[in-house]
């Protein structure tokens, strides 16, 4: 009972940052003059909060994935894949996708790269749904704003999800669909050298420069836009709209999801907010993974690498994939609450 009390007294402090909490609602309450439990206020109180905890979290968090993503550069990611075959070359590289900070966009050149290298397709899209829909500062993200039973059931559903649509599309021989430029368009295999200590936190360093570079704008919209449902938005309207009992919530957010291109980091506050409103678990994580996982300016740029009925394939697979993992976490969702 000791040691459970002082994990959950550090998962409240140091993830959920409950202190900052605390502090920003004084900071609201006696500069600012409003009261968070009014509008205005709590909706300042909510932004100022989650704009703070995700920029603390996400930069410590990638800086230390970054500093291990270090060992495992990419052509070291390549031969060790090329060794192995079947099911278990899909979970390693759906694995992998894991520890890779990148989103749906920049996946893509990797994608080509292990495509180029003589990978199966499979293996490879296995990698390219895996990264961008589950990675490490995600989990503590979702840890953070939920809880670490939903965080780690959603790190398995995807990782199977990532597993059963490349096993699919290699079952389904499609290597013919990927576009013959990427099978001639060969590489040269340059040496790595070996990195230094000071060369691995220098690298850490840029990566968390040149990542929230990316992500910060969403991360913004994506607060506000949690800001606005959590205060502003009657809880009646959403579940009028994508409650628990109306049978094509889940359909519809993902849906939603498609044509938006944002980064994982930027849509956890909206999915917040959702869930506070009375949104089933399931709906809020369709969401998530619809935005990460199947952006439309990642379509495009995967349909000048793919001919369009892979496309269609991999965008079926994925679809359905999310849908009944967003049916399944709202019918046993309150499992994990």
């Amino acid at each position: 009972m000791i040691l459970l009390g002082i994990f959950e007294w550090l998962n409240d402090q140091l993830l959920k940052m409950e202190w900052l909490s605390n502090l920003i609602t004084i900071l609201v309450a006696n500069v600012i003059g409003l009261d968070v439990d009014e509008r205005i206020g709590g909706s300042i109180h909510f932004f100022i909060y989650d704009v703070i905890k995700i920029f603390i979290l996400l930069s410590i968090l990638i800086f230390f994935i970054s500093y291990i993503q270090s060992f495992f550069p990419p052509e070291k990611t390549k031969k060790y894949l090329a060794d192995l075959k079947g099911t278990s070359a899909n979970i390693m590289s759906a694995i992998l996708g894991t520890v890779t900070p990148f989103c749906s966009c920049s996946s893509i050149p990797l994608f080509i790269g292990f495509t180029n290298a003589g990978l199966p397709i499979g293996v490879t899209f296995s990698f390219l749904i895996s990264s961008p829909l589950v990675d490490l500062a995600s989990v503590i993200l979702l840890a953070s704003i939920f809880n670490w039973k939903i965080a780690i059931a959603y790190v398995i559903v995807g990782l199977v999800l990532a597993v059963i649509g490349g096993t699919i599309i290699s079952k389904l021989k499609l290597e013919k669909y990927i576009e013959t430029f990427v099978y001639n368009n060969k590489m040269i295999e340059v040496e790595q050298e070996e990195l230094t200590t000071r060369d691995r936190v220098n690298y850490s360093k840029d990566q968390v420069v040149e990542i929230i570079k990316k992500v910060w704008l969403y991360i913004l919209i994506g607060v506000g836009i949690g800001a606005a449902i959590h205060n502003w938005v009657p809880e009646s309207v959403i579940s009028t709209v994508l409650g628990e009992d109306k049978w094509y919530s889940v359909l519809l957010a993902t849906v939603v999801g498609v044509p938006m291109y944002a980064d994982i980091f930027g849509t956890l506050p909206i999915a917040e907010a959702l869930v506070t409103k009375g949104v089933g678990i399931g709906t809020a994580l369709a969401f998530m993974m619809a935005v990460t996982a199947l952006s439309l300016p990642s379509m495009i740029l995967l349909k000048k690498v793919v001919k369009t009925k892979l496309l269609f394939i991999f965008v079926g697979i994925v679809t359905l994939g999310i849908l009944i993992i967003g049916y399944s976490f709202n019918t046993f969702g309150y499992l994990l609450m």
